[in-house]
């Protein structure tokens, strides 16, 4: 864990939690070379991130590339829908 004075926190503690949110790792502030803050990275939740929430909890089963319909079917619903707006 790095340590850094607090005068230097301070004067650079944007950079210092960029570093920290970056690297992942905390950052202990000392004054008068005594431990007084610990800066340490949040932990996001899943519940907190819409991306990636289901990673893990979900299986692909299939083929997820190919339509689900052929070309005749698809024409075939697309002439019916007209249909029922006509």
């Amino acid at each position: 864990m790095k340590t850094i004075p607090a005068g230097k926190f301070k004067a650079t503690c944007l950079a210092i939690m960029d570093e920290v949110q970056a690297k992942r790792e905390p950052v202990l502030v000392t004054k008068n070379g005594k431990p007084v803050a610990k800066l340490v990275p949040v932990e996001m939740e899943a519940a907190d991130s819409f991306f990636g929430f289901y990673r893990g909890k979900l299986d692909i089963v299939g083929d997820v590339i190919s339509p689900i319909y052929s070309d005749e079917e698809w024409e075939e619903f697309l002439n019916e829908a007209a249909d029922e707006l006509k």
